[in-house]
C-alpha cells in the first residue's frame, strides 16, 4: 500500500503522515522545495519535491501510488495576492485529482474544511447538509476551500472518481511547527498576550484523531460523501481558560464586541499591507467570529467509526509541544 500526502510538512499533513506510517503503509510525500522538513526528519518515507501550481510535479509523484490524501493547502487568513491562493487551494487541487485519476490512484481522501458548510442561527451544531452557499463564505481562503470542494465533487460525479471528502473543523495538538492560526491563538495564550476574547466558540480537535479519521474514511468512507471530522465545541473564553488552567495563569480577561474589533482588524489589515506580514486579526475573521462555529461529527461516528478525545487533551498537547520546541522562550 503506498499512499501520497500532501502537505506532509506542515501540521494537519504530517499528522496523517504518521498515522499512515502507524498503520503500515509505504508513504511518499509531496513538499515544497523551501518548506520547512522538521516534520519529516527521521522518517521512512520517499519525500517528492514539487508544487500544486506544477502539474509535472504532481504527475512524477503520483506515479505508482495506490492511494492519495491530499491535505496540503494555503491556509491563511490575510494574503497579499489572494490569487495565489485560489491557483492552490483551487486550480491545484483540480489538477492533482486529474492527474490522480490519470496514474490510476485507487482511492482519493481530499481534505476540505468545515469552512465550507454553513452555520445554524440557533447557535446548534452544523452537519453535513447544513446549507452554505459562495455567498455566505467570508475571506478568502474559505471561499477557496468552498471552490475546490465544489469542483472535486463535479470531477467526482463527471468523471466517477473515487473521492471521499473529509472535513475537519479545528485541529490543536503537536507538529504545528508554522503555526497555523489556531495554533498562535494557544500559543498567544501562552504567552500572556490574549487579554480580551470575542464572544465565539469553536469546535475543538486532537490533530491525531483527525487524521486517524482520513485513515477511516479510507477504508470505510462511502465515494462522493463527505465526513466531518471534529471534536468538543467550546467557547472561546473556555479555550482560553483551559490552556491557563495547563499553565497555571489564570487571567481576567476583557470581553469585547464584535463592532470595537472590525475597525482594529481593518487597521490591522492596512499595517499588512505595507509590511507584509500576517496579521493578527483580519475583517473576515472578526466577521465570522460573531457566529458559535459549532459541528455534529455523528455521520463520521456512525459510518467511519471516528472518535475523539477530550479537547482539553488537544489543548494540552499543543501547549506541551510549543514548550518543548522552543516557541515559548
Amino acid at each position: 500500500m503506498r499512499s501520497l500526502v500532501t502537505g506532509a510538512s506542515g501540521f494537519l499533513g504530517s499528522a496523517v503522515m504518521h498515522c499512515l506510517l502507524n498503520a503500515g503503509h509505504e508513504v511518499r510525500v509531496l513538499v515544497r522545495p523551501e518548506s520547512n522538513r522538521h516534520n519529516l526528519e527521521n522518517l521512512p518515507i520517499q519525500i517528492f519535491e514539487g508544487d500544486l501550481r506544477d502539474t509535472l510535479s504532481l504527475k512524477h509523484a503520483v506515479v505508482g501510488c495506490d492511494y492519495l490524501f491530499h491535505v496540503a493547502a494555503d491556509y491563511r487568513f490575510w494574503v497579499p495576492d489572494p490569487k495565489t491562493m485560489y491557483d492552490i487551494n483551487v486550480i491545484g487541487t483540480q489538477d492533482l485529482v486529474r492527474v490522480a485519476m490519470e496514474a490510476g490512484v485507487t482511492r482519493i481522501v481530499y481534505t476540505s474544511s468545515v469552512a465550507t458548510l454553513g452555520f445554524n442561527h440557533d447557535g446548534t451544531p452544523a452537519n453535513e447538509k447544513t446549507p452554505s452557499s459562495l455567498d455566505t463564505v467570508n475571506g478568502h481562503y474559505k471561499r477557496s476551500k468552498f471552490l475546490a470542494e465544489q469542483a472535486v465533487q463535479q470531477l467526482t460525479h463527471t468523471h466517477n472518481l473515487p473521492v471521499i471528502i473529509v472535513n475537519p473543523s479545528t485541529p490543536i495538538g503537536p507538529r504545528d511547527v508554522r503555526p497555523t492560526p489556531t495554533g498562535r491563538m494557544v500559543l498567544d495564550t501562552v504567552l500572556g498576550k490574549m487579554p480580551a476574547y470575542i464572544n465565539t466558540g469553536l469546535n475543538i480537535a486532537h490533530v491525531d484523531d483527525i487524521a486517524h479519521g482520513h485513515l477511516l474514511a479510507l477504508r470505510h468512507g462511502k465515494i462522493g460523501e463527505r465526513y466531518i471530522l471534529g471534536g468538543e465545541d467550546m467557547t472561546l473564553l473556555q479555550i482560553l481558560q483551559a490552556i491557563d488552567d495547563f499553565t497555571g495563569k489564570r487571567v481576567n480577561r476583557l470581553r469585547l464586541p464584535v463592532k470595537l474589533m472590525l475597525p482594529i482588524a481593518w487597521l490591522m489589515e492596512r499595517i499588512a499591507s505595507v509590511t507584509n506580514s500576517e496579521p493578527r486579526a483580519t475583517v473576515d475573521s472578526i466577521r465570522m467570529a460573531s457566529k458559535m462555529m459549532f459541528f455534529s461529527s455523528d455521520k463520521a461516528k456512525l459510518d467511519l467509526g471516528y472518535q475523539y478525545r477530550p479537547a482539553t487533551e488537544a489543548l494540552q498537547d499543543a501547549v506541551i509541544w510549543f514548550k518543548e520546541n522552543g516557541y515559548c522562550n
